[in-house]
């Protein structure tokens, strides 16, 4: 018979593992926090006594409107008054930079909680962000947990919460809104809880664009399952991972169908993104899988299309070491396809560094933990770049 002393050290691993599978990452997006928070202050407070002008100006100064900085004005207006149903055009008929390039799930919670800030929406908006990024540290934290161990995770979480980008889970962007989502809905996909990844993913889909490399993640999901089990696969689990994989790619092409309904003008959230590309490459016409080569050949012409080259190949390789892949095929089908979908539809600019974020899981590879020196000195790198990052951002360009 087992005594109650061997009861309770028994039960006590799995209460640590739980106890863990909060305190830790918490505790460790809370020091990032603080050092991301004390950067911040300490830039707005040096700029604003020198009269340093920001790439993003107010009419109303503060940390808060410092803190929604760029095109977080975006997210205001659709917050504040909804989106247009009229495109704004310039004297040539080309649609300007508007709200639709902005999904609604971020400004929706962040007008709920602003009565709550007095009706402020730079308050609520920061608000928003850090608990999100809160919720996002601990799901990647279950997540890489779930297809490594502790040591990967709390490195990985650590890398995450520190490194260069890391003060973008506290200003008011969306990103942190769909780092929760997105590593919810692969925490979900990994342990097989097919029915929670689909309204995750819808959620997802209206906050940031690229919910469509979780469809792909699904996909590749459902082939290795029927590989591995053949007959052996419920019909449950298969109609779960098709009926989810539809509902998010259906909801990750249903925005620029809403643009178009919404506006009366076919294209309309097509023309929307593109106006931000004639800043950097002129007018264009969007074809898949060629704006980084007209980046790079507009700025650097045959050399750039050569540098495109090495950096996709580049990527190819990583993808396909043997550290990458033991994440598991969930963890690296997203990956992978989220990058695709980058390197398809997305103009590279000073944005990338941000918009590589959902790709946070890879921070689990031996790549980057595989020792705890190696951990270490990615840490310092990313904590060292965070400074340059925000200086770059805030007073050179936007994000």
């Amino acid at each position: 018979m087992t005594s109650a002393g061997e009861t309770s050290r028994a039960s006590r691993p799995a209460l640590e593992a739980r106890h863990s599978g909060w305190t830790t990452p918490l505790l460790l997006w809370l020091a990032s926090r603080v050092v991301s928070t004390v950067l911040l202050a300490t830039v707005y407070v040096v700029a604003t006594a020198n009269g340093w002008p920001f790439a993003s100006s107010r009419r109303d100064p503060s940390f808060f409107t410092f803190s929604g900085s760029w095109d977080a004005s975006f997210y205001r207006i659709i917050a504040e008054h909804g989106y247009p149903t009229t495109l704004p055009l310039d004297d040539s008929g080309h649609v300007l930079p508007n709200a639709w390039a902005f999904l609604p799930v971020f400004p929706t919670l962040v007008r709920a909680v602003m009565p709550l800030t007095g009706g402020s929406f730079w308050v609520a908006g920061v608000l928003v962000a850090t608990l999100a990024g809160a919720g996002a540290c601990v799901l990647l934290y279950r997540l890489v947990l779930a297809v490594g161990c502790s040591h990967r995770a709390r490195w990985a979480t650590a890398l995450f919460a520190f490194g260069p980008t890391a003060f973008l889970l506290q200003v008011a962007y969306a990103e942190s809104t769909f780092l929760l989502l997105l590593f919810g809905a692969l925490l979900a996909l990994v342990r097989r809880r097919y029915w929670l990844v689909a309204p995750l993913g819808l959620v997802a889909a209206f906050t940031k664009p690229g919910v469509l490399a979780l469809a792909v993640a699904l996909a590749v999901h459902l082939v290795v399952r029927w590989v591995q089990e053949r007959r052996a696969l419920p019909v449950r689990d298969a109609v779960a991972i098709v009926v989810s994989g539809l509902v998010v790619a259906a909801a990750g092409l249903a925005w620029p169908v809403i643009a178009s309904a919404v506006t009366g003008r076919p294209n309309a959230y097509l023309d929307t993104e593109l106006s931000w590309w004639v800043g950097f490459v002129g007018r264009q016409h969007f074809a898949p899988l060629t704006p980084w080569f007209t980046m790079a050949g507009t700025w650097l012409g045959p050399l750039g299309i050569v540098l495109v080259v090495a950096v996709l190949a580049g990527a190819v390789w990583f993808w396909t070491r043997r550290s990458v892949r033991a994440l598991g095929v969930d963890v690296w089908a997203f990956t992978a396809a989220y990058a695709l979908y980058l390197v398809a539809v997305f103009l590279p600019q000073q944005s990338l560094p941000r918009l590589l974020m959902p790709t946070a899981p890879l921070l689990g590879s031996d790549v980057f933990v595989r020792t705890r020196r190696r951990a270490v000195v990615w840490l310092v790198v990313g904590v060292c770049l965070q400074p340059v990052a925000v200086v770059l951002l805030w007073f050179l360009g936007y994000p």
